[in-house]
């Protein structure tokens, strides 16, 4: 007992500091905590989600493309001298090259905890000083090797020929492209376009050609070339020759031997040539019917749950009305059921774990006080997602399957869905093997997709990639 006038101890001890002013001053305290919460709930819905992490695999890659050149053309005169010129950048550890027909690619492998934007500057600055390459060559790309990461997966399906499925793929893609939730989409499962001609031996005896003569006429009239540039002292504008050729009737009027009397041979005259598809043995099926894919990815700063959403509305909106009959698009691979699921699954746990507490508290303190110790809890858990905001933090959704993915197998296995693909090797026999009967072959003249152009000698021994 105390006597009477004599002062009662203050609940802050007489002391000073952010405890005690909150103690005197409910009314901040109270603002306080309103401003977490609701702060918190608005970052939250701002947080990007994902399945992994970003990851930098410390690699830049540095491409340049040199249309109508050999593989050894490329090495000398494109890959030698990067590798040549960036060997001194700081954190380098390896390099990687690859020399193929008609590009060359250098692959800078650097040491974990390198700056890696500091490392592009780096190689961009070494090869621009480049100066001795070829003038048919483009500008070097530099830029760094990321992991994509795969957000939803498309089947487009349907009994109709491989040409219509593939460029129907292409429009989807693209629509899906233009989307501004959606940064990359890309067409997958699909063989290559290809140019094929075959040239009887018989007509090149004839003609006095042979096999590389045809491939040389070819590579020189599917082109597109550097002209120049000009320049009035302030701006420069680069000139090129489009003279690529893409589809069967651009590579049949190509001139393949030119007479003494001015009379021409085209190659519609002396070879057969198929607008097609590339060799591979490369089969995707859904439920039996041909498919074709269309993988849509995320950028960093990118959120699942948006990506899938505008994909699956518009899917919903543009495609599936103007979809021909016999056609079909369905969602193969959706990540942000896995989003969706585990972030359900962390709300449930939360909230389960909140109730726990009260409970656990309510058994040895009095109800009010356990009920404020919990509130505690939950504004402080709520307001982490502010601060999370605040150091670029994402929700990452890894983990087990969450029981929503369980529960989406299971729909989809009892639906009957299946999907087949198969890739083996190729198929296709190169130049100096055994079985090439004509002991002569071209390569590949143009790109992928761009219709790549592959001779073939009489006996159909195909030319290597």
């Amino acid at each position: 007992m105390t006597r009477e006038g004599a002062s009662q101890p203050s609940l802050t001890g007489g002391r000073g500091g952010p405890i005690a002013f909150m103690a005197r001053n409910s009314v901040a305290a109270n603002v306080l905590m309103l401003f977490l919460v609701l702060a918190g709930l608005a970052a939250a819905r701002n947080l990007v989600q994902e399945i992994l992490p970003e990851l930098s695999l410390d690699r830049v890659q540095i491409l340049v493309v040199y249309p109508g050149a050999t593989p050894g053309e490329i090495e000398e005169s494109i890959v030698t001298k990067i590798e040549e010129q960036i060997r001194g950048v700081e954190g380098l550890d390896r390099l990687e090259a690859t020399a193929s027909e008609g590009f060359g690619s250098v692959i800078a492998q650097f040491r974990s905890g390198t700056d890696v934007d500091r490392a592009i500057n780096e190689v961009k600055a070494e090869v621009d000083r480049i100066i001795t390459f070829p003038e048919e060559a483009e500008r070097p790309q530099v830029r760094e090797i990321t992991s994509r990461q795969n957000v939803i997966r498309l089947l487009v399906h349907g009994d109709v020929p491989e040409r219509a499925l593939k460029e129907l793929a292409y429009e989807i893609e693209e629509g899906i492209s233009a989307l501004p939730e959606v940064s990359l989409a890309e067409v997958s499962g699909a063989r290559p376009y290809e140019v094929s001609i075959e040239v009887p031996v018989s007509r090149l005896r004839a003609l006095g050609l042979t096999l590389e003569d045809v491939a040389m006429a070819v590579r020189q009239g599917s082109l597109e070339l550097s002209a120049g540039r000009i320049s009035d002292g302030q701006d420069e504008i680069l000139i090129r020759t489009l003279g690529r050729n893409y589809d069967q009737g651009d590579f049949e009027d190509i001139i393949v031997l030119t007479r003494s009397d001015g009379t021409s041979v085209r190659l519609s005259e002396i070879a057969t040539v198929r607008d097609g598809f590339a060799d591979t043995d490369l089969s995707v099926s859904y439920n039996g019917r041909r498919a074709v894919g269309i993988d849509v990815y995320r950028a960093s700063n990118e959120k699942v749950l948006e990506i899938a959403e505008a994909v699956r509305e518009y899917l919903a909106s543009e495609v599936l009305p103007a979809l021909p009959p016999a056609v079909g698009v369905e969602i193969w691979k959706d990540d942000s059921v896995e989003v969706s699921g585990r972030l359900g699954l962390m709300i449930e746990n939360a909230l389960l774990g909140l109730a726990l507490v009260l409970l656990a508290l309510t058994l040895f303190l009095e109800l009010r006080l356990a009920l404020w110790v919990a509130v505690g809890l939950a504004i402080s858990f709520i307001g982490t997602f502010l601060f999370m905001g605040f150091l670029g933090q994402h929700v990452l959704a890894d983990g087990a399957r969450s029981r929503a993915g369980h529960r989406r197998g299971r729909r989809d296995r009892r639906g009957g869905k299946r999907l087949h693909a198969t890739r083996a090797g190729p198929s296709r026999r190169g130049c100096g093997d055994p079985g090439d009967a004509a002991g002569q072959c071209a390569g590949h003249l143009l790109g992928a997709d761009h219709g790549d152009g592959v001779l073939r000698a009489p006996d159909r021994a195909r030319a290597a990639g």
